[in-house]
């Protein structure tokens, strides 16, 4: 196991996740449900769910496209998610 990757890893997702609308639905999940187990282990099987598709997905294209261009079209598609969140749309 490569720590240095793991640890980065880590630490890029959880701060990234931190106040996001995720946390947010699972803190009101939690609350209207009175089952925090099966809303944390839940949301962990979603997260895992779509890390799982991430990561199968970057390493798929890792092999067929440069990195430079995988960046530019996450970039993009960021942008254009901040965009439709300004106007309502998402």
């Amino acid at each position: 196991m490569d720590w240095r990757v793991f640890l980065t890893t880590f630490g890029v997702i959880f701060l990234a996740e931190m106040g996001d609308k995720t946390q947010l639905a699972a803190m009101t999940m939690a609350a209207q449900s009175n089952k925090p187990w099966a809303v944390f282990f839940a949301a962990a099987l979603a997260l895992a769910a779509v890390s799982a598709i991430g990561v199968l997905v970057g390493s798929v294209l890792g092999n067929y496209l440069p990195l430079i261009w995988i960046k530019r079209v996450a970039a993009v598609a960021f942008i254009a998610i901040g965009l439709l969140i300004l106007l309502n749309k998402f």
